[in-house]
């Protein structure tokens, strides 16, 4: 049954999810082959998360803490055990990492305090440091918590890709400004030789391609 839900979020059938939730409330307690939780599968694959927690008893681990912004639980659980900042989730990911990456810019500069390593990669998913996570959904905050801490604005992901190169994907200028003011490289090429400016042009964002042609 636990593999039913769990193949449920991954066809992101939120429906699903809810009617076996209804009937078995305990399935989301249960984990995959993988280990990785329903709730952070919900979180990958874009279901409704709240489905997930409302039927849950059991309290969050570090990475569904930080996953969510639960600052009060995330205290406790670094409080209780300091070793949890730089712990890696089943699928070797930080709790840096999904705190950057879903949003939760609190979480991420809490976790940076208690010692949460800035450059810390996740080959699961595409060799990718919190920065990398935290600029392709546009968390300014992360971003520059994480700046702050060292974090090499140049550090590249799989594929050869930087920060600014996902920044200038999304239009986002004001972070594109950041990471330029903080040492990025705009002539920098991805593997397959684009630059941040040529990933501006091809979504259309044709001021901020102008403004890294012109760095």
């Amino acid at each position: 049954m636990a593999n039913r839900l769990i193949e449920a979020i991954k066809a992101q059938d939120s429906g699903r999810v809810a009617a076996l939730l209804a009937e078995q409330p305990e399935l989301a307690e249960e984990r995959g082959d993988d280990g990785v939780s329903p709730l952070m599968l919900a979180h990958y694959y874009g279901v409704d998360a709240e489905l997930i927690r409302s039927a849950r008893r059991s309290p969050l681990d570090v990475f569904e803490a930080a996953t969510v912004g639960d600052l009060d639980r995330l205290r406790e659980l670094l409080l209780a055990e300091a070793g949890l900042v730089t712990a890696r989730s089943s699928d070797d990911t930080t709790a840096l990492h999904f705190a950057a990456f879903f949003g939760q810019p609190e979480a991420a500069l809490l976790l940076i305090e208690e010692g949460a390593d800035p450059h810390a990669v996740s080959e699961t998913f595409g060799s990718v440091t919190p920065l990398h996570s935290a600029a392709a959904v546009g968390n300014r905050d992360a971003v520059r918590a994480l700046l702050d801490a060292g974090a090499d604005p140049n550090a590249r992901q799989q594929g050869g890709f930087t920060a600014l190169h996902a920044a200038a994907q999304n239009g986002d200028e004001e972070l594109a400004e950041e990471l330029l003011a903080r040492g990025a490289d705009a002539s920098a090429k991805t593997d397959e030789g684009k630059t941040a400016a040529d990933f501006a042009t091809k979504e259309g964002h044709i001021a901020l391609a102008a403004r890294l042609r012109g760095v």
